[in-house]
């Protein structure tokens, strides 16, 4: 059986280059190309020393030249949902973990998919505690009055709150089967002390550097809470779901939302 060709979209990007590895050492996957916005080469070596592949900031000449069957982006929302387009165009399959995509952009790659005959995936967290958590988490809100959620990040990150805080939020809120009691204070002293709220449950983002993506939900009812938290200490956390997700995309159609549909949870 042939590898599977794999482009990595951001691949000079920390995440990116995570992606370049484990693409490497997959018995069954090809690193066939990388584009980035900063490429300044037209060639990169790869990780684990076997060769060099083609690198370029030109996403169309690149999947001309390498024919890739999936591309892999871990990029920013404006630049993912640009290159899902055009990949998409070329009957690319698609793994998104870029984080930020807004509802039309969901629809999009749906609708993207379907007309080009191609698969896609996107997931707020590829590591599997971060699935799990989202899992536990959607049959224990019906149980709760109350819902917060504690996310960190590097002081890095472009969008607040995370995605797989967002996840976790209308996961409660399924679980739920509607939205959490939030109080509001009276007086705030220091405006936004109590975060955002979504479904009801108040999200807060810490951004600092020394971290990579830390979540905590405590849920709340009379004279009890219960705390589950995740703990993030290393990018190479998200490999096996992104490997998974390479795998598997290939062999669907259409858009497929959150790990947690590969794992069968």
């Amino acid at each position: 059986m042939e590898a599977t060709k794999v482009l990595v979209h951001g691949v000079l990007g920390k995440m990116g280059l995570e992606v370049l590895a484990a693409v490497c050492r997959e018995p069954g996957l090809e690193s066939t190309c990388g584009v980035d916005a900063a490429a300044s080469q037209d060639y990169l070596a790869l990780p684990d020393g076997s060769g060099f592949m083609p690198i370029s900031s030109d996403l169309e000449a690149i999947i001309a030249q390498c024919r890739p069957q999936v591309m892999v982006d871990f990029t920013n929302a404006e630049a993912s949902i640009l290159a899902c387009r055009l990949a998409a165009s070329q009957r690319v399959n698609l793994v998104v973990g870029t984080t930020g995509l807004t509802d039309a952009n969901m629809q999009e790659l749906d609708s993207l998919a379907r007309e080009h005959q191609i698969g896609a995936l996107t997931a707020p967290n590829f590591a599997l505690g971060a699935v799990l958590l989202a899992h536990l988490v959607r049959g224990l809100g019906k149980f709760f009055d109350y819902a917060e959620i504690v996310e960190m990040h590097h002081e890095a990150k472009i969008d607040s709150p995370s995605g797989t805080a967002i996840g976790l939020a209308r996961s409660l809120e399924e679980g739920r089967g509607g939205p959490f009691i939030r109080p509001v204070p009276e007086k705030e002293a220091v405006q936004g002390t109590r975060g955002g709220g979504l479904e009801g449950v108040s999200i807060h983002s810490v951004r600092m550097p020394g971290r990579i993506a830390h979540h905590e939900v405590i849920l709340g009812t009379q004279g009890q809470t219960l705390s589950l938290r995740h703990d993030t200490i290393g990018r190479e956390s998200f490999m096996p779901g992104v490997i998974l997700a390479i795998r598997e995309v290939v062999k669907s159609k259409g858009l497929t939302v959150g790990l947690d549909k590969l794992l069968g949870l």
